[in-house]
């Protein structure tokens, strides 16, 4: 009742990106503007790309996401390059400066497993010194809390159709927690229900799991304003760098 395509569009309503705006999208802006070549782990719409691109970055840009509904909006501009794949999927090796992930994708990665996949594809993806940029929500924040119907949003579609969203928690087991998200009308009826797990990482674990797979912290915040991560920190905002092969091959 509502499709892949409307929900695609949808997401850009709900999630512009303006780092005007918004200081985690000029967080990323600051890192991107400066980087001759970008890989976009999970770029959902290509917003970030995009933008990116319409605001003189003139190296490459390389979007890379498994769905192909969002991909299709992305493709709009076919002056970045489009690749669909999960971040595991990447066969790159030493082409990018500067590897992200925005808008707490990292979460979706719920097993070590999965995690691991992906940041040794990163990371092999990147030049040596390369950076990858990423942010998770802090599990002490319990930002889960908050995802029920009573914070439902309403808003108008691009095709103009009034819509309530709102996700609700089915599951919280260790540090995954299982929710859905609902897009209705108005007047509560359903027109979609999705449902996704993330993870919620502490600082440990996720250092850990990075060291692992050949990264080291340059730098860790627990803010979009570059505060430290405090006891009441929102936030787990993390710039890593790709380590030399042999130093590699010991922390393995």
């Amino acid at each position: 009742m509502y499709s892949e395509d409307d929900n695609a569009a949808l997401y850009d309503l709900l999630n512009p990106w303006d780092p005007d705006r918004w200081p985690g999208d000029a967080f990323y802006d600051e890192l991107v503007v400066v980087a001759d070549s970008v890989l976009d782990v999970g770029c959902g719409t290509g917003s970030m790309l995009h933008w990116s691109r319409a605001h003189g970055h003139t190296g490459r840009l390389v979007g890379l996401d498994p769905d192909p509904a969002v991909l299709a909006r992305a493709r709009l501009r076919a002056d970045v390059e489009w690749v669909e794949g999960t971040a595991a999927d990447a066969r790159w090796q030493g082409e990018f400066d500067l590897a992200v992930m925005t808008g707490h994708a990292f979460q979706f990665l719920v097993t070590d497993d999965d995690i691991r996949a992906s940041l040794m594809a990163v990371r092999a993806a990147l030049r040596m010194g390369g950076r990858f940029a990423f942010e998770t929500r802090h599990p002490q924040a319990r930002a889960w809390e908050a995802w029920n119907p009573s914070n439902a949003s309403d808003i108008t579609d691009a095709a103009g159709r009034a819509l309530r969203v709102w996700h609700e928690v089915e599951t919280v087991a260790d540090d995954v927690v299982t929710f859905t998200g609902t897009t209705a009308e108005p007047d509560g009826t359903v027109l979609r229900i999705d449902r996704a797990s993330l993870r919620f990482l502490d600082v440990v674990t996720l250092d850990r799991l990075l060291a692992e797979a050949g990264f080291e912290i340059e730098a860790r915040y627990g803010d979009w304003h570059r505060g430290p991560v405090t006891p009441t920190s929102q936030e787990i905002v993390t710039v890593a760098r790709r380590r030399q092969e042999g130093r590699v091959r010991h922390a393995l």
